[in-house]
């Protein structure tokens, strides 16, 4: 999973309501606040741009990369990610829920509270990324592999894995849904740590 961009030219608007934007790069720019729902990226670098408060419902990232962008409070709900990579991005209480990813890559960075209920992921992978009290709640995780991450807090209530791998999640700790971990493969060791809230969960009492 590798993604080539073409040569970029650069930009330095802000974004409109449905817009479309075509082999742009999109660096430095304060986007907070800004209204991109329905917007269109096509081949585009987004390279640390402010997304505080953004309103991109709906915005299609196809064939792009989101690299060192930050925001709070962004709204990128039924958001379309495809053949795309997000790096080194930070995140808080980002509205994700509904949003479909297809063939992602994310690296590095930190999602603080990232709502991603109901969201579809297929051909996903989280490598180098910290994630905290992610929502994935009614999701569907699809071949989503999860690579030398922590994943704290996580509510899988009512999610449905497929081959969902991980294994590679150094720290990994179940809220809530830990039943739908069927479908998923995980290590003896994380088996282990995972093993009290099974239990619980099960009604089973444990004494020594």
């Amino acid at each position: 999973m590798e993604l080539r961009l073409p040569p970029l030219e650069p930009y330095e608007g802000g974004l409109a309501p449905d817009g479309d934007y075509d082999g742009l790069e999109l660096a430095g720019l304060d986007l907070a606040g800004a209204s991109g729902e329905g917007a269109r990226f096509l081949d585009c670098l987004l390279r640390e741009c402010a997304l505080d408060g953004a309103r991109l419902t709906g915005a299609r990232f196809l064939d792009s990369r989101l690299e060192a962008v930050r925001g709070v409070g962004a709204d990128l709900s039924q958001v379309q990610l495809r053949d795309a990579e997000v790096v080194e991005a930070r995140f808080g209480g980002t509205q994700l829920h509904g949003s479909v990813w297809e063939r992602v890559l994310v690296r590095g960075g930190k999602w603080d509270y990232p709502n991603l209920r109901a969201a579809r992921l297929r051909d996903v992978v989280f490598e180098g990324c910290v994630l905290v009290e992610p929502d994935f709640g009614g999701a569907a995780l699809e071949r989503v592999a999860f690579v030398d991450c922590e994943l704290t807090g996580a509510d899988f209530s009512g999610a449905k894995l497929v081959d969902a791998d991980l294994r590679g999640v150094r720290r990994l700790e179940i809220a809530r849904g830990v039943e739908s971990l069927a479908g998923a493969v995980i290590s003896s060791a994380q088996l282990l740590d995972l093993a009290p809230v099974l239990a619980a969960r099960l009604g089973v009492r444990v004494e020594d």
